[in-house]
């Protein structure tokens, strides 16, 4: 049976329900798709907002071929595919998650949105200006989604036909955080599951598919798990909590980040050469994408868990950093001020610079102190 979610799908934008900034009367995308006209864009918002419905409605009117892909899965021969095969009319191809393709798949996409071959409509969770090339960027246009408010979130779950209290439809519209795909997949599960939906029975089925969802605290939980097993020097421990974000579909990049953070923060002077690899690995997930970045990943991983530890330079930035908060903004010594002009050299701006100098450079109040320890 199709999909509780496809069958209330809205199909046109007298249907379609939030985002007035955009599909309101007079409003950019309205407009766009009232007049027909075809240009490429990227669909920025959170899940649950509408993406794949817009993209779907303006492709209908344009009268276009709709081919939809996730770039989780997809590569350049989908893509080839879809524009070897001959056609009379317009195509448009929607590409979820455009942010999972790496800077080589965007490259290849960029000809055939440059000569109109495809018409581009990507949807993304995550901010275009640092997941998509700037040469991809610059020839689309990017359309920001905000979430669901409650009054939209009531007009959506009405629309599923499915009769429940105000306590279960406050109950879903507080836990959904403005997701309409999540809130009708609830209603749907627990109906299978129970025949009736109250605050009970949702809870009830709650429990047998809410996914990890990467604002929520099982999020916060994992990635805490996987530093924590890196710093104790547990490199098993970090490859099961690593294993089980990639399985939930964390985004890569996002452990790559961590990681460099931890090659500084914990290994630090240790052994200085893991910044280089924490970032050879970032590198390595931006360029090579998933699946195959995991074992970048992996590699990375074992290597970071298993160097020694030196926490010193990160604590003495914490502890110069408390002493700015405490004294403000210090004198700066004379000596090693800059004197670009005639007048701060009269004022004895660099006077006495000795580039090689013992004595302390810190500010009067503070002169001698020792951060690195």
């Amino acid at each position: 049976m199709q999909p509780l979610a496809d069958r209330i799908r809205p199909a046109t934008l007298d249907d379609f329900v939030g985002q007035p900034h955009l599909v309101g009367e007079d409003k950019p995308l309205r407009r766009a798709i009232e007049q027909r006209h075809v240009f490429s864009f990227i669909l920025w918002g959170g899940p649950g907002t509408g993406k794949t419905s817009l993209a779907r409605i303006y492709a209908h009117a344009l009268d276009a071929e709709f081919h939809e892909l996730s770039a989780v899965s997809a590569g350049k021969d989908a893509i080839r595919k879809i524009v070897e095969t001959p056609s009379a009319r317009p195509r448009v191809l929607f590409l979820d998650e455009i942010h999972r393709f790496n800077k080589a798949q965007q490259d290849f996409l960029l000809p055939y949105v440059e000569s109109g071959e495809l018409t581009l409509v990507g949807a993304t969770t995550e901010n275009p200006s640092f997941e998509v090339i700037a040469a991809l960027l610059s020839r689309m246009r990017v359309f920001v989604l905000k979430e669901h408010g409650p009054e939209e979130m009531r007009q959506i779950i009405g629309r599923t036909g499915v009769e429940m209290d105000e306590e279960a439809r406050e109950w879903l519209i507080e836990m959904a955080n403005g997701d309409a795909r999540q809130v009708v997949t609830m209603i749907e599960n627990t109906i299978q599951l129970y025949d009736q939906v109250t605050v009970g029975t949702l809870k009830q089925a709650a429990q047998s598919y809410l996914r990890y969802d990467k604002k929520g605290e099982e999020h916060y939980n994992t990635i805490s798990a996987f530093i924590k097993s890196m710093r104790a020097s547990q490199p098993d421990a970090a490859m099961y909590y690593l294993a089980r974000m990639i399985e939930s579909g964390e985004d890569p990049k996002f452990i790559a980040r961590r990681m460099v953070i931890f090659a500084s923060e914990d290994i630090g002077l240790a052994v200085p050469t893991a910044l280089v690899v924490a970032n050879a690995v970032f590198r390595a997930v931006e360029t090579v994408g998933i699946p195959e970045a995991a074992i970048n990943l992996a590699h990375g991983v074992a290597y970071l868990a298993n160097c020694k530890k030196d926490r010193s330079a990160y604590n003495a930035l914490r502890a110069a950093s408390e002493d700015v908060k405490k004294f403000g903004n210090l004198p700066i010594p004379l000596q090693i001020r800059n004197a670009p002009t005639k007048l701060m050299k009269e004022l004895k701006y660099g006077e006495n610079y000795d580039p090689y100098t013992d004595e302390s450079l810190l500010p009067e109040k503070i002169k001698g102190k020792k951060y690195l320890k």
